[in-house]
């Protein structure tokens, strides 16, 4: 038997590059939750930041009004990178994923590599280029990042997800275009070797199964040979092979899941994130990035390894849902 329903907002969009996959993760969220024990309102963020409810614009607090509990469904710009936690902090509305500061730290790509390398895990070796400044010299960083990082080097926003903006150079000119094309959608630009091996990706969730961190089963992921890397294409469109678990030795899968807690730990996270790390023969395994609201349509990851153990999304939404109200 339930008790009373749990009032659910569930919230999708938003004005970043992933709006359309938000869509489709918050649609996920809202098809998933038992309607036995939860009525959901469906809060729509739209481009332009606006929030909607059943198609008419709203404030925050009307958009929130007599919800328990908020499910985070966003990807990204505002989503991922601790403003819309702030929102919802100021309201006193708890809700799911990272707290403001460890999904501001998960998102900036450069610091994240900082503050998981002060934990003794391998990172590419890396350059910066920063835009802070209209008359900030470009041309200069771009020839110091090509001094500093040897080619072929992936180019990426430091502040987007899904691949979005992420480029592979293979010579100066193609670095500087690269560059130059990052920083049109972000303004620093992180510069690193590419590592070649396989691509991996693992999960944690928090207080699932009766441990304090609990590791989801590695999968690799095999982009199709006209891809150079898991774009992001190549996430959204079915056209790559995501194994899980994948095929990793003994010995290389529980090292992914040990880093994958250990990143979640040394960022601060809260709740559930993924991990992507590139598996090399010869020189170990190298952390690229942490998400801190994966993706949960049907192609994403996290569901496909939750699957792999047995749990549903249905069970997974519950758990998480339970975490946001019992620190609320």
């Amino acid at each position: 038997m339930f008790g009373p329903k749990i009032a659910v907002g569930v919230l999708r969009g938003g004005p970043s590059n992933e709006y359309e996959v938000s869509l489709r993760s918050g649609a996920a969220v809202l098809s998933n939750l038992h309607p036995a024990k939860y009525t959901t309102r469906d809060i729509l963020i739209d481009k332009d930041g606006v929030w909607h409810i059943a198609g008419s614009s709203r404030k925050p607090e009307a958009a929130l009004k007599g919800i328990d509990v908020v499910f985070n469904a966003l990807h990204g710009e505002y989503g991922e990178d601790g403003r819309v936690q702030r929102v919802l902090e100021h309201f006193s509305i708890p809700y799911t994923g990272s707290d403001v500061f460890g999904s501001a730290l998960a998102t900036h790509k450069v610091y994240a590599k900082q503050r998981v390398s002060e934990e003794g895990i391998k990172t590419p070796h890396h350059g910066v280029v920063r835009i802070d400044k209209e008359d900030e010299d470009i041309d200069s960083q771009i020839r110091a990042a090509f001094r500093s990082v040897p080619l072929p080097a992936v180019v990426k926003p430091a502040t987007l997800g899904s691949s979005v903006g992420v480029s592979i150079a293979r010579d100066y000119h193609g670095l500087a275009a690269a560059i130059r094309r990052a920083i049109s959608l972000a303004p620093v630009v992180l510069v690193e070797e590419l590592i070649k091996g396989r691509e991996a990706t693992c999960g944690v969730v928090e207080g699932f199964r009766g441990q304090d961190l609990y590791s989801l089963l590695p999968i690799e992921i095999v982009p199709p040979k006209e891809k150079d890397f898991f774009d992001y294409e190549a996430k959204y469109s079915g056209i790559s092979r995501e194994i899980c678990p994948g095929n990793f030795s003994e010995n290389e899968a529980k090292e992914l899941q040990r880093l994958a807690v250990l990143a979640h730990r040394a960022l601060g996270l809260r709740h559930y994130s993924r991990s992507d790390f590139i598996v090399t023969p010869k020189r170990g395994i190298y952390f690229l990035e942490t998400n801190t609201l994966p993706g949960l349509t049907a192609e994403s990851l996290l569901p496909k390894s939750l699957n792999a153990i047995g749990a549903e999304l249905p069970e997974f939404l519950d758990h998480v849902l339970r975490l946001a109200l019992q620190k609320s």
